[in-house]
């Protein structure tokens, strides 16, 4: 599969955001991309910087007029497309959520963001309620994709889950970077983190895994911090968690990357973890901690 990936920095109009990302979905389409991959709430700024109501103006209802730009434009292009929207689900209700479209514009299904963080400078409890459509692959036309949100991406059972439904590959469209005060060890800590769990994912499940982050540097209004420096590095990786292509920490990008979906069969005969899995003594998985 060809699966194009766009890593860019985000202004505070959402009409130049989205002229800026159709553009780029055209231009991979026209390098033969089948799948194009969008990053986390690539609509707007990073607007969870600060806990603000005026910033709930960016919730959109889904269908409405978000997804009709969208629709168009992945039937304009004729590929299936994951964008990340910020869903006004009714009044006082919001979710991180992941649309999925086909390549004639119609939805193919929707993720809502399950794991919400509230950290400095990630203030989003504030604004989204816990996703409820769990966790499960959406079937299109190009395969079936496990699709989460940022924060999801850290956690193996989400992965899992996705893996044990038949998902072709994994996606996580991100928004996620370096706080100013942290040393220059501590930020490359931190991305290869980022890097090595979802990795690790491809890896625990045979399945390739593509991470789409923004990129660029974003104030934080209120000046409490320092601001985001979003550190870029999209990246796809293989089954085996071998890095097929990785974006770079400062520039947007738009590039097509060859993936072959054949080598999962393969891969999963070598290294059966589905086979081998003791699921008769995994029932504590399901508690908060066990002391």
């Amino acid at each position: 599969m060809k699966i194009g990936i766009v890593q860019q920095s985000c202004t505070a109009s959402v009409a130049e955001n989205r002229k800026k990302l159709a553009a780029s979905i055209a231009l991979l389409a026209k390098q033969g991309a089948q799948l194009v991959v969008l990053q986390e709430l690539h609509d707007s700024p990073y607007f969870c910087q600060t806990e603000d109501v005026a910033n709930f103006r960016f919730a959109l209802p889904i269908p409405g007029e978000a997804t009709e730009f969208y629709a168009k434009v992945a039937k304009k292009n004729h590929v299936v497309l994951v964008t990340s929207l910020f869903e006004r689900r009714a009044a006082g209700l919001y979710h991180n959520t992941a649309v999925v479209f086909e390549s004639d514009g119609s939805i193919a299904g929707m993720h809502r963001k399950m794991h919400i963080p509230d950290d400095p400078a990630y203030y989003e409890k504030f604004y989204f309620t816990p996703g409820d459509l769990g966790f499960h692959p959406i079937k299109t036309s190009v395969g079936k994709l496990g699709v989460q949100v940022c924060w999801d991406q850290w956690y193996p059972e989400g992965a899992r889950l996705m893996a044990l439904q038949g998902a072709d590959l994994l996606i996580y469209p991100t928004a996620i970077g370096y706080e100013s005060t942290d040393t220059k060890a501590e930020q490359q800590r931190q991305r290869d983190a980022w890097t090595t769990i979802q990795r690790s994912h491809a890896i625990a499940n045979g399945i390739p895994v593509v991470a789409v982050n923004r990129v660029g540097f974003e104030p934080d209004p209120s000046g409490a911090t320092g601001g985001i420096k979003f550190w870029g590095s999209s990246f796809v990786a293989g089954q085996q968690g071998e890095l097929l292509y990785q974006a770079s920490e400062t520039k947007q990008e738009a590039v097509v990357v060859d993936v072959d979906l054949q080598r999962t069969e393969s891969v999963r005969q070598w290294w059966p973890f589905l086979r081998d899995r003791r699921i008769d003594d995994f029932g504590d998985l399901a508690r908060r901690f066990i002391d």
